[in-house]
């Protein structure tokens, strides 16, 4: 099957990427330091291990959503974290963010303004600050606004909180609860048979975090606060909304990941198997109803598969932003599709939610299980901010065929 590609120009080299592990909320050193700096430095260190050139980078993308110090100074002072002094941008929108700053950084190089740009995504859920803001025609005059914690606790088209989405998600689609605990514990052992392989270990990169004496503060070098799940404990837990328990759904964490886009004669020069070629094929965003995300993903999915003339049977990789396991359980159920087949190397669900790098943790697994299956087309989608999906298609080849 050919299928034109949406950005013809742009490649991802393969093996120049890397994300750190994901620790749960306040567990790891990493809710001691700023994060724009530790995740420029951490580019830094992954570029190093796969052997490219800081020099090599004509360009950054940054994506975040949480503020951070410094933050109004965004890609410049990240870039300079990795030692180096090259324009950027900052892109966010919640959760969709990862695949986002993706895209933006395929379009860099298909328009040709750079050829080399590095993405780089990262955010702290643990201690997020507090904005004050003058309201003025507010009762209260001035508000203040804890960013991680009351923007979940609050959505403002419709009043609910977050986890009122998957309630809602479950009950229009008439979900049932064992559904839902049966697709948890599966990609529970998704993950976990990719830990006791080897696999996670060709993406995940071991850190060390120092204070700034140079004193070691400690190493991220686990997915932090993830646990197995047996069936009883699941079961026993408490529904905090319909079909939603502490287990079916994901933690928030910190963390960053990072990849390049490139031309196709630069992937080649960079990429440690410059055989394999991953190009851009297609994406989409869709908005449906307020306060039902979960069922945002499928209407994405659904749209790009138009676009691009294809059925799910088409790809070989699926894997998703799924912050509740309803998530899956309505995707499966409107797409006909077996969840089974869906995330086999782990997904957010069970290694958690640091939103700006979370999808591009996703991609990121999901270009490596590709390339182990030697090529074919990879889908990758999510949800965001209580009504938003997001779809992106890429396809990944060896050889040339």
């Amino acid at each position: 099957m050919t299928v034109p590609l949406m950005f013809p120009r742009a490649r991802i080299p393969y093996g120049t990427w890397g994300s750190s592990y994901f620790p749960a909320w306040q567990t790891s050193a990493l809710a001691e330091v700023n994060i724009g700096q530790f995740a420029g430095e951490a580019m830094n260190r992954i570029l190093g291990m796969r052997g490219v050139r800081r020099s090599a980078l004509d360009y950054l993308v940054i994506g975040s959503t949480i503020p951070w110090r410094w933050k109004f100074w965004n890609a410049p002072l990240v870039s300079a974290c990795m030692g180096s002094r090259i324009p950027g941008c900052h892109v966010e929108q919640a959760c969709a963010t990862g695949l986002q700053a993706i895209n933006v950084a395929a379009n860099e190089v298909n328009w040709g303004s750079n050829d080399v740009v590095g993405v780089l995504t990262f955010d702290r859920t643990s201690d997020s600050p507090v904005g004050v803001f003058p309201e003025r025609r507010a009762y209260e005059r001035t508000q203040a606004l804890a960013d991680v914690w009351d923007n979940f606790g609050f959505d403002p088209a419709t009043g609910g909180a977050m986890i009122a989405c998957a309630g809602n998600g479950a009950r229009k689609y008439k979900i049932d609860r064992r559904e839902v605990d049966e697709i948890t514990l599966y990609r529970y052992e998704q993950y976990f048979a990719a830990k006791e392989s080897g696999f996670l270990d060709r993406v995940l990169v071991p850190l060390d975090i120092l204070n700034v004496a140079g004193r070691f503060l400690g190493r991220i070098d686990d997915d932090l606060g993830v646990r197995k799940l047996d069936a009883a404990t699941l079961a026993g837990m408490y529904e905090l909304d319909t079909c939603v328990t502490g287990g079916s759904q994901t933690h928030a964490s910190d963390g960053m990941a990072c990849l390049l886009v490139t031309t196709e004669e630069k992937a080649k020069e960079l990429s440690p198997r410059p055989e394999i070629e991953i190009s851009f094929v297609g994406k989409t965003d869709i908005r449906t109803s307020p306060g039902l995300m979960p069922e945002a993903p499928h209407m994405a999915v659904r749209k790009l598969l138009g676009i691009v003339g294809m059925k799910l049977e088409d790809i070989a990789v699926l894997k998703n932003h799924n912050p509740f396991a309803v998530n899956d359980a309505v995707f499966a159920k409107e797409m006909d599709y077996d969840w089974r087949k869906m995330n086999n190397a782990g997904c957010p669900l069970v290694w958690g939610h640091p939103q700006g790098p979370t999808l591009t943790r996703v991609t990121i697994e999901a270009l490596e299980e590709a390339v182990d299956l030697g090529g074919g087309y990879v889908l990758i989608f999510g949800c965001a901010a209580g009504d938003v999906g997001i779809a992106g298609l890429f396809k990944v080849s060896e050889g040339g065929k």
